[in-house]
C-alpha cells in the first residue's frame, strides 16, 4: 500500500480591491472557529496609544478648528509672492521658502506643520483664489505656500518611469472618458469610490481646483484609533500586520515583489513619543483594473486578507467626512491617518480636479522605518531643482514603487 502525499499550494484568498463586508465577517467567523488566534500583543507594542493623533471622526469634525481661513491681507501676500517668483524667471523647481516669501503667513504655516505632526494630524487651508489665476500660477501658489509647511517636495513617479525627470505634482482627476480604462491602474484616475489607504511619504497635500457635480467627499480616519481598537479586540491581527507581507511590484523586472510589514512600532526616545505607523495601499495586495495582482508572486494569507478588511472597515466606521471646497488645501499626516474618497459624478463645468504634493518637513519629520527607507528615498532623496517638473494637465500615473 503506497501513501500519496498531498501538496497544498498556497492560493490567493477571495478578496478584491473593493471590500465586501459579508466576506469580511464570514472570514472572521471562520478563522475564529478553526484557528487558535494569539491573545497577546507582540513584545513591546502598546496596549493603547494616548495622543491627539487618536480621534473619533464624528467628534473631530463637529468644530472647525482644523480649518484655517486665509485673510484678505494673507491672500495679497500670496499674490505678491507669486509676482516676486515670476520676476526671478526661474524654473518651477526653484520654488521654495526664500523664492516665495510669506513673512506674515509663514508662522501660521509652521504652526500647521506642528499640528500635522503632533496634533490632530491634519489641517485645511481655505480660501485660495483659484479663478483669479492661470493653471501654472495656481501651481506656483500651491507649491509656494506648501514649501512653508514641508520644504521637501517628493517625486510622484520614480525617475526610471519618468525619463530621468521628477514630476513632483500629480493631477487627481477622472480620465475614463478620454483614456481606455484598461490602461488605468490607479483609482485616482477614475470616478470610483477609493478605499482607505496611505500614500508614500510624510505629508499628503491636496489642492481643490474644482469640485464634482456630485459626490467626491474626502474621508480621513485616525490609524492610531484603529490600532487601539485592534490592540484591544484582535491582538492577533497586530501580529499579522507587523509581520512581512508580499507587496506587489507590478511588473517591476528587478523586484517582482518586496517583503515588508504594514505596521511599525517606534518606542519612545528622549526627544520623541512612542509611535505606530501603518503604511499600506490595498491594490498592492488585490490589484486594480489594468494592474491585476501579479502572477508568480506569493499570495497573501487568509489572516492578511482579514487584516486588510479590518483596516478598511474600522477606518470607515470611525472616519471624518471633510467638505472639500474649491480653493481648499488639505494637509494630512500620512503616518497617522488613512484617507479615502467617495465616488463622484462629473458634468460639464463641474469636474472634480485636485492637485497633489507629497511633502516632508525636516524640522518635524518622524523617523522613517528601515523597511520603508527605499520607498522614501525614491520619493524624497536629492530631488534637484532642475529635474522637477510640474505637469499642467493630468496623465496616467505610473507606480512610484513599493
Amino acid at each position: 500500500m503506497s501513501a500519496v502525499a498531498t501538496i497544498t499550494v498556497p492560493t490567493q484568498p477571495d478578496i478584491q480591491y473593493q471590500p465586501e463586508y459579508e466576506k469580511y465577517k464570514e472570514r472572521t467567523r471562520r478563522r475564529k472557529e478553526t484557528e487558535t488566534l494569539q491573545t497577546t500583543l507582540p513584545a513591546g507594542f502598546p496596549q493603547k496609544l494616548v495622543s491627539p493623533l487618536v480621534w473619533e471622526g464624528k467628534e473631530i469634525v463637529k468644530g472647525e478648528e482644523w480649518i484655517y481661513h486665509l485673510t484678505e491681507d494673507q491672500l495679497e501676500e500670496i499674490d505678491a509672492a507669486l509676482k516676486s517668483f515670476q520676476a526671478l524667471n526661474l524654473s518651477l523647481g526653484h520654488i521654495n521658502q526664500s523664492t516665495f516669501p510669506l513673512p506674515t503667513l509663514r508662522p501660521v504655516l509652521r504652526d500647521l506643520s506642528k499640528e500635522i505632526h503632533t496634533g490632530r494630524g491634519f489641517a485645511v487651508l481655505r480660501g485660495l483664489r483659484i479663478d483669479d489665476y492661470s493653471r501654472e500660477e495656481n501651481i506656483i501658489i500651491y507649491a509656494g505656500v506648501s514649501s512653508h509647511v514641508g520644504s521637501i517636495r517628493g517625486r510622484q513617479q520614480d525617475t526610471r518611469l519618468a525619463n530621468g525627470t521628477s514630476p513632483v505634482i500629480s493631477h487627481i482627476k477622472d480620465l475614463t472618458a478620454t483614456v481606455d480604462k484598461s490602461k488605468i491602474g490607479a483609482p485616482s484616475n477614475t470616478p470610483d469610490k477609493q478605499v482607505f489607504h496611505t500614500d508614500a511619504g510624510d505629508i499628503i497635500s491636496l489642492l481643490c481646483l474644482d469640485r464634482a457635480a456630485e459626490g467626491g467627499e474626502s474621508y480621513l480616519s485616525s490609524s492610531w484609533h484603529v490600532y487601539n481598537i485592534l490592540a484591544k479586540e484582535r491582538p492577533d491581527l497586530i501580529h499579522t500586520l507587523s509581520q512581512d507581507w508580499p507587496v506587489d511590484g507590478f511588473n517591476n523586472p528587478t523586484k517582482p515583489y518586496t517583503m515588508r510589514p504594514l505596521l511599525y512600532h517606534q518606542p519612545a526616545t528622549d526627544s520623541t513619543p512612542e509611535r505606530v505607523l501603518i503604511q499600506y495601499a490595498r491594490r498592492y495586495f488585490t490589484g486594480f483594473l489594468a494592474q491585476p495582482r501579479s502572477k508568480d508572486i506569493p499570495p497573501i494569507t487568509e489572516a492578511q486578507a482579514e487584516a486588510l478588511d479590518a483596516l478598511h472597515f474600522l477606518a470607515q466606521e470611525h472616519s471624518a467626512t471633510l467638505d472639500f471646497q474649491k480653493g481648499d488645501v488639505q494637509y494630512v499626516n500620512n503616518l497617522s491617518i488613512f484617507h479615502a474618497r467617495n465616488g463622484f459624478r462629473d458634468e460639464p463645468g463641474k469636474q472634480r480636479h485636485l492637485l497633489r504634493l507629497w511633502l516632508r518637513d525636516p524640522e518635524n519629520a518622524w523617523e522613517t522605518p528601515k523597511p520603508l527607507q527605499h520607498r522614501w528615498d525614491t520619493v524624497y532623496k536629492e530631488v534637484a531643482e532642475n529635474e522637477q517638473i510640474f505637469p499642467l494637465e493630468p496623465t496616467i500615473r505610473k507606480n512610484v514603487g513599493s
